[in-house]
């Protein structure tokens, strides 16, 4: 990302990170992102047509962490689906609103890094010997529990360790 983005547009993208990770995505305007940074609003333009843009680059962000945090997981733990499971929730609720901003929407593809989706799904793919649709079932239960947890929705007294453990078996098996 860092050759993409002017040095102004990147201190314009980490104050707009911070203001998600801080405050959510409704929080996140673009007269907010000036307020933050002590400038107008207008001046946001000169670095990126709209707040779309902006939330863009945070997927990228998003993306690149994630892709990160799996070829980590995947370094200590070579051909482990459970490893993986582990970084995945991990990263996911570490950074909540930028994990939200970056699944919860149709994914800006045009506009991303060549080759920065795959990349991201590369490690489940290895740890699946290449069975796209066992990967693409494991990314499903996978998100669907992270997303569950992160909006509180599952009871107080939920083992979700147990839950989880039980879902990457079942995909294992």
């Amino acid at each position: 990302m860092a050759d993409r983005l002017s040095p102004r547009a990147r201190e314009i993208v980490a104050a707009a990170r911070t203001l998600l990770e801080e405050s959510g995505p409704a929080a996140l305007t673009l007269r907010a992102l000036a307020d933050r940074l002590g400038i107008k609003a207008p001046s946001l333009y000169k670095h990126f047509p709209d707040k779309e843009a902006v939330e863009t680059e945070l997927v990228v962000q998003a993306l690149t962490g994630a892709a990160e945090a799996m070829e980590a997981a995947e370094a200590r733990e070579p051909g482990s689906l459970t490893g993986l499971a582990r970084a995945y929730r991990a990263y996911a609720l570490a950074h909540p609103h930028l994990y939200c901003l970056m699944t919860e929407r149709p994914l800006p593809r045009a506009f991303l890094p060549a080759g920065l989706e795959d990349r991201a799904a590369a490690p489940l793919m290895r740890v699946c010997g290449g069975e796209q649709d066992l990967a693409r079932s494991f990314w499903a239960f996978a998100h669907g529990m992270v997303v569950l947890e992160i909006h509180g929705r599952f009871p107080a007294d939920a083992d979700l360790d147990a839950a989880w453990a039980r879902g990457v078996g079942a995909l294992s098996a």
